[in-house]
């Protein structure tokens, strides 16, 4: 008589554990879910702004800069030239017309109460000149407080 031994080692085929991924998704969109609806939203027009001043080096005139003012009613100068029109168009023929060549960078000076949507505009009418190179200028903090 053969004695059995009370442990089965069975050489066939084993079922692998399945990992079961479905209450781990829905434990994270419940996660996500309160996340979305205990976040707060600052609105825009509740932020005080109060734009820096840098300290920058002094400013030099290099033949290929094309200089753009911009006044504090949203009015116009390029290379020290009033334009009458405001439109995207006027601005971006006066800047075709001043820049010597693609290479030329556009230095905008804008009033610090200027509106935004001046800046905007000399942006978007020297991208459709084709003029890519854009700065924008700063006073120190010596002088600002003059």
């Amino acid at each position: 008589m053969k004695r059995r031994s009370s442990l089965d080692f069975r050489h066939g085929s084993r079922d692998e554990p399945e990992i079961n991924l479905i209450p781990f998704i829905d434990v994270l969109l419940v996660i996500l879910i309160f996340l979305m609806l205990s976040t707060t939203y600052s609105k825009f027009t509740e932020m005080q702004l109060r734009l820096p001043v840098a300290d920058a080096d002094v400013q030099h005139n290099y033949p290929k800069e094309v200089l753009v003012a911009i006044s504090s009613d949203g009015r116009y100068s390029v290379n020290r030239i009033i334009l009458d029109d405001r439109s995207v168009e006027s601005v971006a023929q006066a800047l075709g017309a001043a820049a010597q060549s693609q290479d030329s960078v556009v230095v905008i000076s804008a009033d610090a109460s200027s509106p935004h949507q001046a800046v905007i505009t000399v942006m978007e009418a020297a991208r459709r000149a084709g003029l890519m190179q854009i700065t924008f200028a700063t006073q120190s903090a010596a002088t600002a407080g003059k």
